[in-house]
């Protein structure tokens, strides 16, 4: 049987680690030719090599996803080595340090906002043309749990997963009518090397996270990855401006 995207051709950013890293392994596995991108080529090339072994058809691009002349570079280059792009997971993002809003200082602000918010903003201007001359695409940004709901002491990350949602639903109402698909995945606690990190630093984050799940465990990469893999896939046609929670029910509560 033909995989769900069967044909297709994906880019990942963030694809050499946690959620980016097994969806961009479920892509190549279900029939899509995959661009990994990711700012740790060691990490892009690990990914590289797990879908090489699987029989897949993938290729590697460093990018900083928050600099825009990389950003052009990068979607050039699924052009060139792929002939098109059909899907695109903006995933890349980086959590930023913990405590109250007015401990922040600007330049971590910045970072975070840069990476997490921008750089999706940058990789739709310049994924959506190509798109647009094919007529057709879908592209599923990685917001959060955080993108829905209040998240005490990570306050720019709060703020740029919530700014996600918004530019994905003005971005999916504009291409409505020029068959791009634009949506959103709202993760809750996944068991990602970013949210070990971040627990490891800040036992009061460790509190929050192992309390936020009514499901009663962290949520695995794989569990995200079939959703983004799904809203790419022709199967979610219908779909578009949607902001989809895979958080065992956190934001239910």
């Amino acid at each position: 049987m033909k995989g769900m995207v069967h044909g297709k051709v994906a880019l990942v950013t963030g694809g050499g680690s946690g959620i980016g890293k097994k969806t961009a392994e479920l892509l190549a596995r279900e029939g899509a030719r995959v661009l990994v991108c990711d700012l740790d080529e060691e990490a892009g090339q690990e990914t590289l090599h797990h879908i090489a072994e699987a029989g897949g058809d993938a290729d590697f691009f460093r990018v900083d996803i928050s600099d825009e002349t990389e950003t052009i570079a990068m979607v050039d280059r699924c052009l060139q080595r792929f002939g098109r792009l059909d899907c695109a997971v903006n995933n890349a993002g980086i959590a930023g340090p913990t405590g109250s809003l007015e401990s922040m200082d600007l330049k971590d602000w910045n970072r975070v906002i840069a990476v997490n918010l921008t750089g999706v903003f940058l990789s739709m201007k310049h994924e959506i043309p190509r798109m647009r001359e094919q007529g057709s695409g879908s592209i599923v940004n990685m917001s959060s749990g955080a993108g829905l709901i209040a998240t005490p002491g990570l306050a720019g990350y709060c703020a740029s997963k919530h700014g996600i949602l918004g530019i994905t639903r003005t971005a999916a109402v504009e291409n409505a009518r020029l068959g791009i698909r634009i949506n959103a995945v709202c993760p809750g606690s996944i068991d990602t090397p970013m949210l070990r990190a971040s627990m490891e630093k800040d036992p009061a984050v460790e509190k929050i996270v192992r309390g936020s799940m009514p499901i009663g465990r962290l949520g695995e990469a794989e569990e995200v990855a079939e959703a983004v893999v799904w809203l790419c896939s022709d199967r979610a046609s219908l779909v578009t401006g949607l902001s989809m929670p895979v958080d065992g029910a956190s934001v239910a509560r």
